[in-house]
């Protein structure tokens, strides 16, 4: 039998880029260990809070034995640590360019995390966002509810009785293709949040109302809506014939 992996989440926001901003990850262990992590910086970025986020998830698991997987839907990070930290390292820490590496501190300190727990330690996966990865949706709360000074409560205890199926991987966990020189899309701003619970579906303004009607609750299911038009194809997919309006 394979190594179960250490699976870990993590994320970062800002409001305002830049302005304050949040981070959040969340661990679960091979033994059914489930930890929360997340933390707030007055002034940031949010690539600083979405390597903040990786870090401070890989920092926790220094001293802790065995293979990860990190689950993030910043291709920023990915790609960083995956392809462009050879050359910037190469080149004294400059880009292509010529220009000084931004938040170079910081993937300095990546970069001997992932380092230190050898070649084939750590296995990246991208996680297209707000498609209803519990995990992700998750981390995603954390760092947003910590950039607003938001409370939340970080949950450390028996993945028996974390109530979110964080277990629940996405399949394809590939980076998406990037036009050199497109365009970074910013995370679009949440319209509501739909959940179905024993097949009734609800709409809700806010994260924190959908996570306390479907946290704990065999089969349900969640997902954030950017516009109308991306609700009632939520609906659809869920094999709901609802009017978005009427929820």
């Amino acid at each position: 039998m394979p190594e179960q992996p250490i699976i870990v989440f993590t994320d970062g926001a800002t409001k305002g880029n830049p302005g304050p901003g949040g981070w959040g990850a969340v661990i679960v262990t091979p033994d059914g260990q489930v930890t929360e992590l997340g933390g707030h910086s007055p002034h940031t970025t949010n690539n600083k809070m979405e390597l903040t986020g990786a870090i401070k998830a890989l920092g926790y698991l220094r001293q802790v034995d065995g293979s990860l997987a990190v689950y993030t839907d910043s291709t920023y990070v990915i790609r960083g640590i995956r392809e462009w930290i050879w050359a910037w390292r190469r080149r004294g820490w400059k880009t292509a360019d010529g220009s000084d590496v931004q938040n170079r501190d910081l993937w300095e300190e990546m970069y001997a995390l992932v380092a230190s727990r050898g070649k084939g330690g750590i296995e990246w996966h991208y996680v297209r966002g707000h498609v209803g990865t519990p995990g992700n949706e998750r981390v995603d709360q954390i760092a947003d509810a910590l950039a607003r000074r938001a409370h939340v409560d970080l949950y450390t205890g028996d993945l028996s009785g974390y109530g979110l199926a964080v277990l629940d991987l996405p399949s394809d966990t590939s980076v998406p293709t990037r036009t050199q020189g497109a365009p970074r899309r910013d995370k679009a701003a949440a319209h509501s949040y739909l959940s179905v619970v024993d097949g009734t579906p609800m709409r809700h303004a806010t994260w924190a109302d959908c996570e306390r009607r479907v946290k704990g609750r065999s089969g349900a299911r969640f997902k954030k809506a950017v516009d109308p038009a991306d609700e009632a194809a939520i609906l659809r997919s869920w094999g709901l014939d609802a009017d978005p309006g009427s929820l």
